[in-house]
């Protein structure tokens, strides 16, 4: 064959192999091709089990299956010495080589007169064997030898490719069986938008039509959105967003983007949507019962407490009927502070970060305004600020103060010291603008840090009610750093102190704190 028919020969050999993913189709094309390079009557191709150390046949033309079922062990003639050494071996006299394993012939009945073996190696590893059978005219030489092992190693890279295609193809396939499985709507998107893959959940969400939802935004038509969708796009992480739509039945979904988690593929994003529809409604009822409830409430309490001062100025009452009425009051002003604490409640839990009404303050004047109304009713404690940074704050001043003042009051409520402290402090800390509370109080046990958050949590073994308040406060201001994007942190040590830092705003690489 000269030099011109070799090339023209492998490289339509390449070609062949290129095209074929099917595995199957794939080998069976190798042993065809295997006998027209080198000119050999038949051709056999052996995998390695790597786990048992086996080579096995995976296509040997013309052999029936009992022969097909024979494995030879790393080493075990010509085809085992050739796995286990990685070279090549010319064998032009098979009869008389010892190497040359006898037991295929023999169930055969195929003579074995002459073998080409070639192994087939991928990234300097074996994979397994091809071999040609009998040489038609005359015997194996070098130039056969060289021609088929560049065919084996063609071989091996395309019997990898083909590998590899089936494993993502299995591993598609589970993917999107587990995806239909699921009840939470899954859509997988190019990081444009266009709709490559969605489970029944999410085409019954949203009454998918692949004619008109080309795109995931085209599903959203007919929703709101708690989020412009711009943003949802250009954000460069993932993204948590609110869709909700009145017709023709109510529908809330949870959603979100994620953007990390096919990061070995050409950009495809995750889209998770979680029916919370009956949540949300169940919320919504039960901050408008409290709403309701303390509004019901206020009108009989302010009476009973201005009737109750009435009648503790009429001359002539006893010490015990003053006192009575003194109980009357104090506890008429407790239910009005409840009242008031199930208000603000109801009124941060219904807002949305496009009701926050934002301004620049100074933090200086800030905490100076807040600690100035608490020297004015709590004499007893001592409020100390200290300003190590000067900087702005874009808050929502009333909701912000607020939520600074609950820790505060905390800070006053859970301490059983003769002598509490609170100190507020302005500080920069890794590039961050903050406002930490500390007070001298009882402390928060670790375990106890996470549920304090929670509505109607109080801090004592059982809720008896004998600590004021309604554990509303804390949840309330979680609400409240959240509409702000802020973040928190809580230090305490039992007994000794709680430190509650909130952390605002990065400042500006261009601005530096006073």
């Amino acid at each position: 064959m000269s030099e011109l028919s070799k090339l023209e020969m492998l490289v339509m050999v390449s070609r062949l192999l290129s095209s074929k993913l099917d595995i199957k189709d794939l080998l069976s094309t190798i042993m065809r091709l295997a006998t027209r390079v080198v000119n050999s009557e038949r051709a056999s191709l052996y995998l390695l089990d790597e786990e048992k150390g086996e080579l096995y046949f995976d296509v040997a033309l013309e052999l029936d299956e009992e022969v097909k079922r024979i494995r030879l062990k790393l080493g075990e003639g010509i085809a085992g010495k050739v796995a286990k050494e990685g070279k090549s071996i010319i064998t032009n006299n098979a009869l008389s080589d010892p190497s040359h394993t006898r037991k295929i012939d023999e169930k055969s009945g195929y003579v074995t007169r002459s073998l080409l073996t070639s192994p087939m190696i991928i990234k300097g590893k074996v994979i397994g064997v091809i071999q040609a059978v009998n040489k038609i005219d005359g015997e194996f030489d070098e130039e056969d030898k060289d021609n088929f092992e560049a065919f084996a190693s063609q071989a091996a890279i395309a019997i990898e490719n083909s590998r590899l295609f089936n494993k993502v193809k299995d591993e598609k396939n589970k993917l999107e069986n587990i995806v239909k499985l699921i009840s939470q709507g899954v859509v997988v998107s190019d990081k444009n938008g266009n709709i490559k893959m969605l489970n029944d959940a999410a085409k019954k969400y949203f009454s998918y039509n692949e004619n008109f939802h080309k795109k995931v935004i085209d599903m959203f038509k007919n929703f709101r959105m708690s989020e412009p969708i711009e943003n949802i796009f250009v954000s460069s992480g993932n993204y948590n967003f609110i869709l909700e739509r009145d017709e023709p039945k109510k529908l809330i979904l949870e959603a979100s983007l994620i953007k990390d988690s096919f990061k070995d593929t050409d950009g495809e994003y995750l889209w998770i949507f979680n029916d919370i529809t009956q949540k949300v409604i169940e919320e919504r009822i039960s901050r408008e019962f409290l709403s309701l409830i303390s509004h019901k409430f206020r009108t009989p309490i302010t009476s009973i407490i201005g009737y109750s001062q009435l009648l503790r100025n009429i001359n002539g009452l006893g010490e015990k009927e003053k006192k009575m009425l003194d109980g009357i009051v104090s506890s008429g002003f407790k239910i009005n502070s409840l009242i008031d604490e199930m208000l603000d409640f109801s009124v941060i839990e219904n807002k949305t970060k496009s009701d926050l009404k934002f301004s620049n303050v100074q933090v200086e004047e800030l905490i100076k305004k807040i600690l100035d109304g608490f020297r004015d009713n709590f004499k007893e404690v001592v409020f100390n600020s200290v300003i190590i940074d000067r900087f702005d704050l874009n808050v929502d001043v009333e909701i912000f103060s607020k939520a600074i003042s609950e820790i505060i009051r905390n800070g006053i409520k859970f301490n059983s010291k003769p002598q509490k402290k609170i100190i507020v402090t302005s500080k920069i800390i890794n590039n961050k603008k903050t406002i930490s509370i500390w007070d001298n109080g009882n402390g928060i046990s670790l375990d106890e840090i996470d549920k304090i958050f929670q509505k109607f949590y109080q801090i004592e073994e059982s809720f008896t009610g004998q600590t004021e308040g309604l554990g509303l406060g804390l949840c309330m201001v979680k609400k409240i750093l959240e509409l702000h994007d802020f973040s928190y942190k809580i230090e305490s040590k039992l007994n000794e102190h709680t430190l509650f830092t909130i952390y605002c705003h990065s400042i500006s690489p261009d601005v530096t704190p006073e």
